[in-house]
C-alpha cells in the first residue's frame, strides 16, 4: 500500500472515530462511514474534541488538527469505499451483522483491497467467508481508546494471505502501534483473558464480596491494574462486554464463560456504562 492510501472506516462510534482519527493523522484520507448524518456528525465532533485536547496541551498545532480534520470525508453510503485500499469495520459485535456488512464490502471495494474488522471476539474465517476475497480480509483489533493505547492484535483467519497479514501489520507499525499476531480463536488474546476477569468482577460484586470501589481498588492497589475491572467494563460499555462473554460461552462451549446474571440485568436496563451514564457507577 501506498505511504498516503484512502483508508474505509466503517462505524462512527468510539472505536471507529478513533480508527479514523489515526489513519487521518498518519497522512491518509479516510472515508468515514455510519448509516445516519447524525451518527458521522458525533464521530467527527469526538475527533474535533479529541484533537483539540491535543492541542490546548501543546501536543500539536491548530494547523495540524485542521489539517487531520481536512482528511477526513464523512458518508453515509457505501459506494465511496469503491475508492479505498484497506477498509476497517468498527460495527457492532454481532457475527451476522458483520458478515453482511462483509459481503456488501466485497462487491463494491476494488479487487485488492483489504477488507479488515475491529471485532473483539467474532471469527475472522466466518467473517471471511461471506466474501469472495478471503485471502485478504484481517482481524485489526485496536484497543480504546484508540488514539491513545499501543496495541493492535492482528489476526488471520484460515484463508489470511502473508501478504494480507504483512500490509497490514506495517499500516499498524506506521500508525505508531505495536501489532501482535494473535490466532482466530473466540476472543483471540486480550478478550479471552480480560472478559473472564471482568465477568468474576460482576461474579462477586453480585455475591456481596465487596463493593465496586472495594473491588476496583484490590485490582488497581493490589494487582497494579491501571483501571479496576468494573471501571473498565463501563468504559467499554456492558453491552459489549456481554456481547463477547456470550460469543467465548457459545463457541468455545465452556460454562466457566458464562456471562453474570447481573451483568444481564444491567444491559436490560439499560445501564451500559459511561455512554449511557450509569453502569456499575454513576457517570
Amino acid at each position: 500500500m501506498s505511504e498516503a492510501a484512502v483508508i474505509g472506516v466503517i462505524g462512527a462510534g468510539q472505536m471507529g472515530a478513533g480508527i479514523a482519527q489515526v489513519f487521518a493523522a498518519a497522512g491518509h484520507r479516510v472515508i468515514l462511514r455510519d448509516v445516519s448524518d447524525a451518527l458521522v456528525k458525533r464521530g467527527l465532533d469526538t475527533i474535533g474534541k479529541n484533537l483539540q485536547r491535543a492541542v490546548d496541551k501543546g501536543k500539536a498545532t491548530a494547523a495540524e488538527k485542521d489539517a487531520v480534520l481536512g482528511r477526513l470525508e464523512p458518508v453515509t453510503e457505501l459506494a465511496p469505499f469503491s475508492k479505498v485500499s484497506l477498509a476497517v469495520e468498527a460495527i457492532v459485535e454481532d457475527p451476522a451483522a458483520k458478515c453482511a456488512l462483509f459481503a456488501e464490502l466485497d462487491r463494491i471495494a476494488p479487487e485488492k483491497a483489504i477488507l479488515a474488522s475491529n471485532t473483539s471476539s467474532i471469527s475472522i474465517t466466518k467473517i471471511a467467508a461471506a466474501t469472495k476475497r478471503a485471502d485478504r480480509v484481517i482481524g485489526m483489533h485496536f484497543m480504546n481508546p484508540v488514539p491513545v493505547m499501543k496495541l493492535v492484535e492482528i489476526i488471520r483467519g484460515l484463508a489470511t494471505s502473508d501478504a494480507t497479514f504483512a500490509a497490514v501489520r506495517d499500516h499498524a507499525a506506521a500508525l505508531g502501534k505495536t501489532p501482535v499476531e494473535a490466532h482466530d480463536y473466540p476472543g483471540f488474546i486480550s478478550n479471552r483473558i480480560l472478559m473472564p476477569m471482568i465477568n468474576e468482577a460482576c461474579f462477586a460484586l453480585m455475591e456481596g464480596v465487596g463493593s465496586p470501589e472495594a473491588i476496583d481498588t484490590v485490582m488497581k492497589l493490589g494487582m497494579n491494574h491501571p483501571m479496576g475491572p468494573l471501571e473498565l467494563a463501563d468504559f467499554i460499555g456492558l453491552d459489549t462486554c456481554l456481547a463477547i462473554l456470550e460469543v467465548l460461552q457459545r463457541e468455545i462451549g465452556d460454562d466457566r464463560y458464562r456471562p453474570c446474571p447481573l451483568l444481564r440485568k444491567h444491559v436490560a436496563a439499560g445501564w451500559l456504562g459511561r455512554k449511557t451514564g450509569r453502569g456499575f457507577y454513576t457517570y
